[in-house]
């Protein structure tokens, strides 16, 4: 019974370097696909997001003309509202209780913190406001170009959708 054991401990210990034989890098990482299309299907963004992988959604405030920004990230292929940055309490915009932790942002405005909300489905519908309230995708680590969706569609719905690894088709 011994030598059994010891055998399969062998055994697993000489196959264990050929575990992983075949996966590649993507599927053992939570990648997703950005992007952001128009009803009629074309793509205004298409990005491969890592793990972990932030973006942000910027725009000008339409009465009060300031910057808003939505901040979400890759959380294991899951479209999560991370952060948002509001410099004011005008109107539409504030801090829910219970839903994440506000702070200051050092000059007069704050920063909700922590709301980590799931998006459903993976996506949202946003109706692009013009180019004075220049809806943008922003990415805070500057590893993509800023992409203006009203220079592009304003007064157009657009989908923005985070598709989870196993959904992304190989080319």
């Amino acid at each position: 019974m011994q030598c059994r054991a010891i055998r399969l401990i062998a055994l697993l210990l000489i196959c264990l370097p050929f575990a992983e034989v075949g996966a590649s890098s993507a599927s053992a990482s939570a990648s997703g696909r950005l992007t952001v299309t128009t009803e009629q299907g074309d793509a205004l963004v298409d990005v491969v997001v890592p793990e972990g992988g932030r973006w942000c959604i910027q725009w000008q405030h339409s009465v009060e003309h300031f910057t808003v920004l939505d901040c979400y990230r890759n959380a294991g292929g899951i479209m999560q509202l991370e952060r948002s940055h509001q410099p004011d309490f005008a109107a539409g915009l504030g801090h829910i209780a219970g839903r994440g932790e506000q702070v200051s942002d050092g000059e007069g405005g704050y920063w909700i913190n922590a709301i980590d909300e799931p998006v459903a489905n993976n996506r949202y519908v946003l109706r692009v406001g013009s180019a004075a309230v220049n809806h943008r995708v922003i990415w805070p680590d500057g590893e993509h170009p800023i992409v203006s969706l009203s220079h592009r569609v304003a007064g157009q719905r657009v989908t923005i959708q985070l598709t989870p690894p196993d959904a992304i088709p190989r080319r």
